[in-house]
């Protein structure tokens, strides 16, 4: 899928109220370059692509969270707007096959139900791009997860912690209950959490200390896709360019929430301690 960029170039230059000239000239190309992009009649350089994405952050034009917005107000019922922060294109059919398997809920289609919560997590890498998605619920078998034991459990196994009782009944369970469906909603965990998790896996924490750890590093949810059926009742619907100056706005965001993640996680540990159970004591 490529980007919008003939409707994105003409609507820039029009919420800006400039001429295709005044454009041009503002970014140092040629009028006719301009002109025609918008018409569609080339396909733009990777530097054009920069220069004009770059250029409307810089004026505070958060194009693609418009776009989110104008998505959200269109959404046909039992419709659910999604998101899939990517490192590379995605020029294939969307595929539950070629997702780690040591991911959250292991292999799967992974998305998000923010634009901000996606580019979060690609914008440190070089060409990333964010994916609208559209995902019709109706006929589908959904496993919800709350921030909970079963939860931070599912994803230690998956994430390789819980070898030693992999053939456990509890665990076995889990794993069951991760794959009887044709999707997850789930709360996103990220490094920070995995850390925490690990810390209740050793024995350090109690699960009743790990849960306020994780609620305190709050990130949202996420949707994973698990079964044939499900990836079929997600459609691809707009592909956002990122660029760099707007990259580095969510670095910088990413880095103040990170701050005030971990010292929340500081507050719950200490809150919580001694309350639960330690995981040999869960794991009889």
């Amino acid at each position: 899928m490529d980007y919008n960029f003939k409707q994105d170039l003409k609507s820039i230059r029009e919420i800006l109220g400039l001429t295709q000239s005044e454009l041009a000239e503002q970014l140092g190309v040629e009028q006719v370059t301009i002109s025609r992009n918008e018409l569609g009649k080339t396909a733009p350089s990777s530097k054009l692509l920069e220069q004009v994405y770059s250029f409307a952050f810089e004026k505070d034009i958060k194009l693609n969270l418009l776009k989110e917005m104008l998505w959200r107000e269109n959404l046909k019922k039992n419709h659910k707007l999604l998101f899939h922060g990517a490192k590379t294109e995605i020029k294939d059919a969307l595929n539950i096959q070629k997702g780690r398997l040591n991911n959250d809920f292991g292999q799967g289609f992974y998305t998000g139900e923010s634009y901000n919560q996606s580019i979060s997590y690609i914008s440190g890498f070089g060409k990333t791009s964010v994916y609208f998605l559209d995902f019709e619920k109706k006929s589908l078998k959904c496993k919800k997860y709350n921030v909970n034991q079963e939860w931070m459990m599912t994803i230690a196994f998956y994430r390789g912690t819980l070898d030693e009782y992999k053939d456990h009944p509890k665990i076995k369970n889990l794993v069951n209950e991760s794959r009887n469906c044709d999707y997850i909603i789930a709360p996103i965990a990220d490094n920070r959490m995995f850390q925490i998790i690990d810390s209740f896996v050793i024995g350090e924490i109690t699960d009743e200390q790990c849960k306020h750890c994780l609620a305190a590093t709050n990130l949202g949810n996420q949707y994973v896709f698990v079964s044939e059926d499900s990836v079929r009742n997600l459609k691809l619907i707009e592909r956002c360019y990122i660029s760099e100056n707007e990259k580095k706005h969510y670095q910088n965001l990413r880095s103040s929430d990170l701050k005030l993640g971990e010292d929340k996680v500081k507050l719950a540990r200490i809150q919580y301690r001694g309350k639960g159970h330690y995981i040999d004591e869960i794991l009889v």
